[in-house]
């Protein structure tokens, strides 16, 4: 079987055939040329499926942009923040600044790949767990464990104190410089350690002098950020608040009574074994912060965790594969939205575990769960607050039944309160460590 054989012209010829066999072939065929194979499919009754009514829902108000940036995961966990706050204070559309968060996870980022790339010298520079950290070096994508390590270190501003500019909203200009500065550094640093022979102060000088030009790189891009700032703002009953001379950390711990490291990662992912606790700390984005953790369980437990959250009044981060089976302009995300296997009379469907295990299905996307439709006890619809802007979804609402969550829902990050005491006692367990490229990052 290892001889590989050409294409002959009776093989061609018999595939011809095949394709002719079938009576509606060419009308297929026309139809899909001239719409493509999502408008070809497109399932008709959709709508039924995705009315956007539902039984119980977090009030919530205006959603946020995230523009041509990468940074889902960053608002989906600033949205869990500013929801808690708008409940509190009665200010339904008080946004949070994503780009103070973004400029600090720059910064970190470059750091800690820096001390990756200090800490494999020894390596092959293609070896796969370098070509990993160079590949990844600045990556806009990211995990709630890494937007939740820079709120515990730095804290949130309000967006008025530190808004986008041109180059969060549009981040491939700036990423493009940071990640060839990073390739350049490592480098620049493999080589002091393996042809110059360096000793560790200098290693560690010319590391700090790199992180500076990031830092410069950051400020140049998104701004200084706030030390201090005055909070103000006209609650919902417009009631006037304010208070002067507030640093980001004492604006969280003043203004939020959480503690960030309470909140357990839940995933389903059926090519892990379930009822284990795994780690990937090569994506760990803060030296100490918050480790990249993944609790892996039945997705009924994950769904009746992210239940119990939200029937308390607090939204839920969840991870999702918005790649699949998705309309944004309407806002719905529908497992049978579009029938592809159907139309094209090919059978390429896969099933979740099988969808992981050879990487068809990803976390593509974060967003934040605001409410479901149940009836008769068993949930048929969810709501979902999208980063997209208004003009997607209902003014940026998306709709997803209750067979998309099963089938391309992986995450949902849990306060451990609202856990079972079985997943609280999972959750303690010591991790098993991921490799960089499983399934699950």
């Amino acid at each position: 079987m290892s001889e590989f054989k050409k294409l002959t012209l009776s093989q061609l010829q018999s595939y011809e055939a095949d394709f002719n066999a079938r009576p509606d072939a060419k009308i297929i065929a026309r139809t899909v040329m001239k719409n493509g194979i999502k408008a070809s499919s497109e399932d008709q009754n959709v709508s039924q499926r995705n009315h956007r009514v539902f039984s119980y829902e977090v009030k919530t108000g205006k959603v946020c942009n995230q523009r041509h940036s990468g940074r889902c995961w960053s608002f989906a966990a600033l949205n869990t923040l500013r929801h808690l706050f708008a409940n509190q204070y009665h200010f339904k559309d008080f946004e949070l600044s994503q780009n103070y968060l973004f400029f600090w996870d720059r910064v970190e980022r470059a750091n800690m790949f820096l001390q990756n790339i200090i800490s494999t010298a020894s390596l092959p520079f293609h070896d796969r767990l370098v070509d990993f950290y160079v590949a990844f070096a600045e990556n806009d994508g990211g995990q709630w464990a890494n937007a939740a390590s820079i709120i515990e270190k730095y804290g949130v501003v309000p967006e008025y104190a530190m808004p986008d500019t041109y180059n969060t909203k549009n981040t491939d200009d700036i990423a493009t410089v940071m990640k060839d500065l990073m390739h350049k550094d490592a480098l620049v640093l493999r080589k002091m350690i393996n042809e110059q022979h360096a000793d560790q102060a200098a290693v560690l000088a010319a590391k700090e002098k790199m992180v500076s030009e990031v830092y410069r790189l950051a400020v140049y891009a998104f701004g200084m950020p706030p030390k201090r700032f005055d909070l103000e703002f006209e609650d919902d009953d417009h009631k006037l608040h304010r208070q002067s001379d507030l640093s980001p950390l004492e604006f969280f711990h003043q203004y939020w009574q959480l503690d960030l490291r309470d909140y357990v990662v839940l995933t389903n992912a059926p090519d892990h074994e379930l009822n284990q606790v795994y780690s990937m700390p090569q994506q760990d984005s803060v030296v100490g912060g918050i480790p990249i953790q993944f609790v892996n369980v039945a997705f009924d437990q994950l769904q009746k965790s992210v239940v119990s959250q939200l029937k308390a009044g607090e939204t839920v981060w969840v991870g999702n594969d918005v790649l699949q089976q998705m309309d944004r302009k309407r806002g719905i995300m529908d497992a049978k939205l579009y029938h592809q296997e159907e139309l094209l009379d090919i059978d390429y469907v896969m099933n979740k575990k099988e969808r992981l295990e050879t990487r068809q299905a990803c976390v593509s996307h974060a967003m934040t769960l605001t409410g479901f439709n149940e009836v008769d006890g068993q949930i048929d619809r969810w709501k979902i607050e999208n980063s997209w802007g208004e003009e997607n979804g209902e003014k940026g609402y998306f709709v997803m039944t209750q067979k998309w969550f099963e089938d391309y829902t992986y995450e949902a990050v849990i306060n451990k309160k609202y856990l079972s005491d079985e997943l609280k006692q999972l959750s303690t367990q010591k991790p098993v460590q991921l490799t960089a490229w499983d399934s699950l990052q």
